[in-house]
């Protein structure tokens, strides 16, 4: 079997790196996803029978994303050492379907942020207005410092508070923009790995060609 000489064997290291650093941002991105899905503040909001589950759908695909992303690091990771364009291959496949699964993370947090958001509002004033002392309503009142709506403020409001739809507002925000940038940037981050090993299988090749 030949073995990658010269400039070559310095990507093959280089993609060795990348793909130890890439499976601990893999890592990264599966405790962001699985955060964003049991944070104890959240699971509060979006509890309930007729709770809107959009805001999940994003972190359902960033938790996918992550494991497969520690997966595929451990792949490129074996395909390098061993120059196995079996590996290097599959490595490239799946950083392909990952980047699409990321991108999609990403999208879908920012072109959806203003209906997640609009959804969870509008699911807090319509069980405010049937029962505004029930428990679902006191837990939102607690856990974003808020009470009333818009519409019908809060007859004694705690100095500080503000109306649960604009503090729905901001607390699913932030929210939001980790999904979106976590996404985006571990994707950027593909590209450049998509590169190393595009590079090292074209040396491969050439070097088993040549013996």
């Amino acid at each position: 079997m030949g073995k990658v000489e010269g400039g070559m064997k310095c990507v093959k290291y280089l993609l060795f790196v990348f793909n130890f650093i890439f499976w601990l941002m893999g890592s990264f991105v599966l405790a962001v996803g699985l955060w964003l899905r049991f944070d104890p503040e959240t699971v509060l909001l979006l509890t309930g029978d007729k709770a809107p589950d959009t805001f999940f759908i994003g972190v359902y695909i960033l938790i996918g994303a992550g494991s497969l992303v520690m997966l595929v690091g451990f792949f490129g990771c074996c395909g390098a050492v061993r120059e196995s364009q079996c590996l290097l291959g599959s490595f490239f496949t799946c950083l392909l379907i990952i980047f699409g699964a990321e991108v999609a993370a990403g999208v879908f947090g920012f072109l959806n942020k203003d209906k997640i958001i609009e959804d969870v509002q509008n699911f807090y004033s319509t069980t405010y207005n049937d029962n505004n002392n029930s428990t679902l309503i006191l837990t939102y009142q607690r856990v974003l410092n808020c009470c009333g709506t818009l519409a019908s403020s809060c007859p004694e409001p705690e100095p500080g508070s503000k109306d649960c739809e604009s503090a729905i507002k901001d607390f699913f925000n932030n929210k939001l923009y980790i999904i979106g940038y976590v996404g985006i940037g571990i994707a950027g981050v593909m590209i450049i790995g998509m590169i190393f090993s595009m590079v090292l299988c074209c040396a491969i090749r050439n070097s088993r060609e040549v013996i």
